[in-house]
């Protein structure tokens, strides 16, 4: 400024020389107007923050340094972590004996920002949340729980899966009891077709588990007349002499008419009516 020139508060016009003054936005303001236009608000003591005192701000909020305290134990905040619950600050301390979890395992608070499992509405540390067998930590691998403890896969597998008789594998999940042996549904099928019988109807011979076509076909009696086989369960059929007809196939081999329920006479392979038998 020009010897001679005025220098004057933007706002109130009183003269700069001499006195102490803040540009901002290269207007030069007195300190007196420069803080009632520019200064915060203290959260706590409603006062202005002044020019010459530090302002701490959190989320467009402000505070003396002096007023900058945990809301539960009063202790300062400055240069120390803190959260903030409902708009209140507190310490890390206080923040955890009031609100963290606890860890089901060594039941110290999980400190905020620090890693937590969360399992059917338990907590962990990440440390803590370990395998009951092997005692190695979990972390995001799949676990089983049993019995109120925690067990990753391979150790739940040792300790507790029944083996399949048939591939000697664990079964974890789905598995079928037959004759008081385990098995896996994939492995439980047919002897003959090899398809799965795990809720299928399904019958046994010499220990041998068949799905119902293929036991029929193997073992099953035969029809004398159509050659196929007389299905279980309980189809209704003529036996006579060592031979079997289906109730449908059961018929006079002349004249066609059922003998289900009537007398009937044999000439060698063939069955007949006591009409047609007259002609023998």
């Amino acid at each position: 400024v020009a010897m001679g020139e005025r220098y004057d508060c933007t706002e109130c016009q009183e003269s700069l020389y001499g006195h102490k003054y803040i540009l901002k936005e290269e207007k030069p303001y007195c300190i007196k107007c420069y803080e009632t236009l520019f200064s915060n608000t203290c959260e706590v003591c409603q006062k202005l923050i002044s020019c010459t005192s530090k302002d701490l701000s959190y989320k467009d909020r402000h505070w003396h340094s002096d007023c900058f305290l945990c809301n539960k134990c009063s202790r300062s905040l400055v240069d120390r972590p803190f959260a903030t619950k409902n708009e209140m600050l507190m310490c890390i301390e206080c923040y955890s004996n009031e609100y963290s979890a606890k860890c089901h395992a060594c039941l110290k608070n999980i400190m905020p920002g620090s890693k937590k499992m969360e399992h059917k509405g338990n907590s962990w540390h990440e440390s803590c949340f370990t395998c009951n067998r092997c005692q190695q930590p979990i972390g995001t691998r799949s676990f089983v729980q049993k019995d109120a403890n925690n067990y990753c896969l391979p150790c739940y597998e040792k300790q507790f899966a029944l083996q399949c008789v048939h591939c000697k594998k664990p079964i974890t999940t789905g598995g079928v009891n037959y004759h008081d042996q385990p098995w896996h549904k994939e492995c439980f099928v047919c002897i003959g077709c090899k398809q799965q019988l795990a809720g299928q109807r399904f019958t046994s011979r010499d220990d041998f588990a068949y799905c119902l076509d293929c036991f029929c076909n193997l073992f099953a009696k035969k029809c004398a007349y159509c050659t196929t086989p007389i299905s279980l369960g309980g189809s209704k059929y003529i036996s006579f002499e060592q031979r079997q007809w289906h109730n449908d196939c059961f018929n006079c081999k002349r004249c066609c008419v059922s003998l289900v329920g009537r007398g009937f006479l044999t000439c060698k392979d063939d069955i007949l009516c006591p009409d047609c038998g007259k002609d023998i």
